[in-house]
């Protein structure tokens, strides 16, 4: 890349790489002894799901940030061709860790995704790190959930899915308490003296069915929502 050449101070042409990386496409330099030879240019070419997933988490009101190991040029033409507005270039593995503490230190609950080797440190850093099932088996590994197929979209149905999980634990387990605190001292006969009300062991025994009916009913809820 142009950074190993600059630093083995080989001359290359910097227009013809400028042209190019406009255009969202990474150079790759050719050189023999210290001569350069010519270029390749490499283009990624953008899902179109990927310009409709980045823009359904901003929806959701995530921040979404682009850390590339490309050059600067080509890194923001691919994202303003996506529309992500927050680019770093030229990160390594080692920066890409320290963009995730960076972030965690800011407050932010991070998410992490990538498929390649160089980003499983950070993979592991994240608050989630979510892999592609196309990548490599070290960023499986590093991270908490994997998307089939290395679809991107599914991302947005992952985040999704999670919220409408939590907020149903959180349903269930106010239910729970509000059932309990009701049903324990009526069962418990605490309001005998005042009211006379008891509870029959045999609809103490239907009540305590029914709160699991209810928890589990409320969970199966989730099968039934569209992602």
């Amino acid at each position: 890349n142009t950074t190993l050449f600059k630093e083995l101070s080989v001359p290359f042409d910097t227009k013809i790489l400028d042209t190019y990386t406009s255009q969202g496409k990474t150079p790759v330099l050719v050189a023999r002894d210290h001569e350069f030879l010519g270029c390749i240019m490499v283009a990624d070419e953008i899902k179109p799901e990927s310009i409709a997933a980045i823009h359904d988490l901003q929806k959701l009101g995530i921040d979404v940030h682009m850390l590339t190991g490309d050059d600067e040029k080509t890194a923001t033409y691919i994202a303003s061709r996506v529309g992500i507005s927050n680019v770093r270039a030229h990160v390594l593995p080692q920066d890409k860790l320290a963009t995730i503490k960076e972030l965690q230190a800011q407050g932010k609950l991070v998410v992490m995704a990538g498929d390649g080797v160089n980003d499983a440190p950070a993979l592991a850093r994240a608050d989630v790190g979510i892999a592609m099932s196309t990548g490599t088996d070290v960023a499986i590994a590093s991270s908490g959930i994997t998307l089939l197929n290395g679809d991107i979209s599914k991302l947005v149905k992952a985040i999704k899915l999670s919220h409408m999980t939590m907020r149903g634990i959180k349903q269930n387990l106010f239910w729970a308490f509000v059932y309990n605190i009701i049903g324990i001292p009526l069962a418990a006969g605490l309001f005998f003296p005042m009211f006379g009300w008891l509870l029959n062991p045999i609809f103490a025994g239907f009540a305590m069915a029914m709160s699991s009916v209810s928890v589990v009913s409320n969970s199966l809820r989730i099968k039934a929502k569209k992602l």
